[in-house]
């Protein structure tokens, strides 16, 4: 009989394998975009995926201002917050909210896709959004990423 050993191995935090990433949202669709990029910061795509473990990647987004979106999004896409006081709902469509700041709607697309609990808030933490191609973490060597690829 043979007695093989078979052991699941489960990620830590000191065994996950942290890298960087850039990718590229220039005419990328917003939506498949960002669940491309909720997978990567969850860690999805490696090997040593733990659920319970933040074993992802730290993402950089460049370009968050040229974002695409299709059909009547533009003006037709609300995003609805609100202020805390009564009567205090506040609504902008997906123009204003680029035109306001063009990270949010890159931020806010990628946030939903994450789970809604404390390592969610923690994946989030992992991620960079940048309007324009400059972005001030070149010292981590950050390696740039085609979507396309991984989908």
């Amino acid at each position: 009989m043979n007695t093989l050993s078979y052991k699941t191995i489960s990620a830590n935090k000191a065994t996950a394998d942290k890298q960087w990433v850039v990718v590229d949202a220039a005419d990328q669709p917003l939506g498949r975009m960002a669940s491309i990029v909720a997978k990567i910061i969850r860690g999805k795509y490696k090997a040593n995926f733990t659920p319970h473990v933040d074993t992802g990647d730290n993402v950089i987004i460049i370009n968050a201002e040229k974002i695409a979106l299709s059909g009547k999004k533009w003006d037709q896409k609300i995003y609805t917050r609100h202020t805390g006081y009564p009567g205090g709902q506040r609504t902008l469509t997906a123009n204003e909210l680029l035109a306001k700041d063009p990270r949010k709607m890159v931020q806010k697309a990628v946030k939903g896709m994450l789970p809604k609990n404390t390592l969610g808030a923690a994946l989030f933490r992992n991620l960079n959004v940048y309007v324009g191609t400059e972005h001030p973490h070149e010292a981590q060597k950050p390696t740039l990423i085609n979507l396309n690829d991984l989908k």
